[in-house]
């Protein structure tokens, strides 16, 4: 079976072509179907390729000179796309020259690029950024959005809540993925109106959709694995992840210190060494790398500008897994059955659904 190229935009992140082309070469050994168009300086990507014959001979390489930085702003990102590895990698996409981009650079130019070049499905008015966070149950939990979208109305929480769970649906294979709309407490009258109005389209929607929705959940429950997919607007979804980071972080740099603190507590390192290494690999976020801008014409995936090779890779694997599974065409589906549902839309819920005749 063919399967679509992916585009690696080579010389984002912050080590840029060597993570990358590492990265790229690791995942090519778990999907060994896929081939790629390596987007960036020839002379330097021919040379990371020197290490790495099996993905040489599965690439093409697309010549660019441009390169988007970290501090380049979303608008002057847009004005010089065009010649740049991070836009050409997108337009690849567009053309149909390659079936999803993987870029490792600046997130608020990543966005806007891809946005602008590949526009949103129809049904979809704002696309999101949707990413794998590890839990103490079996599923990982996708967290949308974390940060494309700092303002959002019950339209677009719904919208998100549908792509949410079609990603779910491919990432975690679970069949009617556990829906909640992150709020302050659970109970239907908490939160803002968006939020409530939103609650209430999708408990009429829910058995349309092939998904379980039971309305609100609390921050402090995200990753405790009774739930498949939290659904927010960005500005709190990005709060609510670096907090997550942070917290993870501060109970490792605790526990390093901890272990450090004497001679008894370095002998009780080595005796619990297994649970520790269980718990490093668990909060290591290159085991979890890869956030996926949902409802663009088009897959774009985000890798961390500090991922290492196997970081890259994950990334590289979670396109891979959206292309083989067809999630922009589940999106497309689900949108049309709530189309096609009988329930009536709360009031001030405009442009959602119209009540069917």
């Amino acid at each position: 079976m063919s399967l679509p190229r992916i585009a690696i935009d080579a010389m984002g992140g912050d080590e840029g072509v060597r993570v990358m082309i590492e990265g790229a070469a690791l995942a090519r050994r778990r999907h060994d179907r896929f081939k790629f168009l390596l987007v960036g300086d020839e002379v330097r990507i021919k040379a990371a390729l020197e290490n790495h014959p099996n993905l040489r001979a599965s690439s093409e390489i697309l010549h660019t000179d441009g390169v988007i930085s970290g501090e380049d702003k979303p608008s002057q990102a847009l004005r010089r796309a065009k010649g740049t590895s991070m836009g050409r990698a997108i337009e690849a996409v567009k053309l149909g020259h390659a079936g999803a981009a993987v870029s490792g650079g600046n997130t608020g130019a990543l966005m806007a690029i891809s946005k602008l070049t590949l526009r949103t499905m129809p049904g979809i008015d704002r696309p999101a950024l949707a990413a794998l966070l590890p839990t103490l149950g079996d599923n990982d939990v996708i967290m949308l959005d974390l940060g494309a979208n700092t303002e959002c109305d019950s339209r677009n929480l719904v919208q998100f809540a549908i792509m949410g769970a079609a990603y779910s649906r491919v990432a975690t294979g679970r069949a009617e993925p556990r829906v909640r709309l992150l709020n302050i407490g659970t109970e239907e009258t908490k939160g803002t109106e968006e939020l409530r109005d939103a609650a209430a389209v999708l408990k009429g929607a829910a058995e349309n959709l092939a998904m379980s929705f039971d309305g609100f959940t609390e921050a402090d429950k995200i990753c405790r694995g009774d739930v498949d997919v939290v659904v927010t607007d960005g500005f709190t979804g990005n709060v609510a992840l670096k907090a997550v980071e942070g917290t993870a972080r501060f109970v490792a740099d605790l526990l390093r210190r901890g272990f450090s603190s004497s001679l008894r507590s370095k002998i009780g390192f080595l005796i619990s060494k297994p649970a520790t290494d269980l718990l490093k690999h668990h909060l290591d976020p290159n085991n979890h790398n890869g956030a996926v801008f949902l409802g663009l014409n088009g897959i774009v995936v985000k890798s961390h500008g500090s991922a290492n090779a196997a970081g890259v890779a994950n990334a590289v694997a979670v396109t891979a897994r959206l292309l083989e599974e067809n999630v922009t065409e589940r999106i497309s589906a689900d949108l049309a059955r709530l189309g096609g549902s009988t329930w009536r839309m709360p009031k001030g819920l405009t442009g959602v659904q119209e009540e069917r005749a």
